[in-house]
């Protein structure tokens, strides 16, 4: 009764699938080593935005003119009649924003290193052009009934999120004259969402002209380092945009995606252009420039709009890692499905050890894909993890079936399933659809290759039906 058991394809296929299950678990091991890994590589970007530099978004430059409305308040007794008049006032800005601002520049892409992670940074070297139009203090708006007027020394505001991003200091002419940027942006309360700009003091004939209500045109020469993403602001009535880089791996985004684009192996080459009709970001830097209430910054905790491009990695390592555990259990239940059908045809009989051995050999793969591709390209990590689990599936299994042919016909396939594999991670957009042909295919040829056996003749241990063979 024990050795008809022993022999029971029946009680072969529950054995072979309770071990399928319980590889389940070297294989959910290796998937949260992987997420570990991936974790330790976005702490390692933040850490770097913390002691280095983050990612930009750059805001302006914008004309900030402050002034103070003054008026005087009637004081009542306690009937209701004039007593006197008393002197109020409060502090105004108004922002000036570009009719047009034309943004050209290059990011020179950088990695840096945090242990074994490479973080990749850019270099921005920018010229911004645009022009503000004549200002007239008499189109200040009046809250209050008969007041007036006092202005204060109007300035240039530049935002950008992270100053110590800053290459340098901006060189700034308004109007033919020089401007230096200095700190901070005056009148601004430090909880508001853009209080950590820069500012320049309009002077000498950029002020006059500003005072004599005539146009002022501008040329910025900015540098800036950030990390993996910039995003510009489309603060102007017309805003464009012209942005090259070697990078070859671009992710655009944002609220406005570029107009035109082209990407090839030399890099990219992209162009925006956005008119202040479909974009509230006036609004937004008028908000951010506001002192919160209750602690809070308001414009700080919304994103603002922008139109923004990342030097996306070509390959994440650990997505990657992660894509191809997920087909774990798939692979092994196929190289187990190959292992059992060898012993059902060809009467080799194999032990329960012998299918652990080789499904934890599959399992090792994706531990060895992992820690390759730490140090190496993923197609060269992936081909050496794969090589090294063939040749060890040859080499085992011309022992275990008796014949080096059998066991190069048995490592053949799996290394068609390597092969079927990575084709599934290389084309992510089709991973399901091959995903999905690879399990009808490998389901159609097992129903194929057994549509002629006689499973109960096989269960009592007589030869299976001629014809049935493979």
């Amino acid at each position: 009764m024990l050795a008809r058991l022993r022999h029971s394809v029946l009680i072969k296929v529950l054995g072979l699938l309770l071990l399928t299950v319980l590889l389940c678990i070297p294989l959910a091991q290796i998937e949260g080593l992987t997420r570990e890994r991936g974790n330790s590589q976005r702490e390692a970007a933040a850490e770097l935005a913390s002691t280095y530099t983050g990612a930009q978004t750059l805001v302006g430059p914008f004309v900030v003119q402050p002034y103070v409305e003054r008026w005087m308040e009637p004081q009542r007794d306690a009937q209701g009649r004039i007593v006197g008049q008393e002197a109020r006032s409060k502090e105004m800005t108004h922002l000036i924003f570009p009719d047009r601002l034309h943004l050209e520049g290059s990011l020179a892409p950088q990695e840096r290193y945090r242990g074994i992670f490479r973080i990749p940074f850019y270099t921005l070297d920018a010229a911004l052009e645009g022009g503000f139009v004549a200002f007239d203090a008499a189109a200040l708006p009046h809250s209050e009934k008969e007041s007036t007027i006092e202005l204060k020394p109007p300035y240039v505001a530049l935002h950008l999120s992270d100053l110590r991003g800053l290459d340098g200091s901006p060189a700034l002419q308004l109007a033919s004259e020089t401007l230096r940027f200095q700190q901070r942006l005056p009148g601004v309360a430090e909880d508001a969402g853009l209080a950590g700009g820069i500012h320049a003091p309009l002077a000498g004939a950029a002020l006059a002209a500003w005072q004599a209500g005539r146009p002022l045109p501008f040329h910025l020469k900015l540098g800036v380092v950030g990390q993996e993403r910039l995003a510009v602001v489309p603060i102007a009535e017309e805003t464009t945009a012209h942005l090259v880089s070697p990078w070859a791996h671009p992710s655009f985004g944002g609220r406005f995606l570029a107009s035109e684009r082209s990407v090839s192996a030399q890099g990219f080459d992209a162009r925006w252009r956005v008119s202040s009709l479909v974009t509230t970001a006036r609004e937004q830097v008028r908000e951010g420039l506001r002192g919160g209430r209750d602690g809070r910054a308001p414009g700080a905790g919304a994103a603002m709009q922008s139109f923004d491009v990342s030097l996306a990695q070509p390959l994440n390592v650990y997505a990657m890692s992660t894509r191809a555990a997920k087909y774990g259990l798939l692979f092994i239940g196929l190289v187990l499905m190959a292992a059992f059908m060898f012993e059902l045809f060809r009467r080799l009989p194999l032990h329960p050890v012998q299918y652990g051995l080789v499904g934890l050999s599959i399992a090792v793969f994706f531990l060895l894909l992992l820690a390759l591709s730490e140090k190496v390209s993923f197609w060269l990590a992936y081909a050496c993890a794969a090589g090294a689990s063939v040749l060890l599936l040859a080499v085992y299994f011309s022992a275990v079936l008796r014949g080096w042919r059998r066991g190069l016909s048995f490592a053949a396939y799996v290394a068609l399933l390597y092969g079927a594999l990575y084709g599934l991670l290389a084309s992510e957009s089709n991973a399901l659809l091959l995903g999905a042909l690879l399990v009808f295919g490998m389901l159609a040829a097992l129903m194929l290759a057994t549509r002629k056996v006689d499973w109960y003749a096989l269960s009592m241990g007589h030869a299976p039906v001629a014809g049935a063979q493979p």
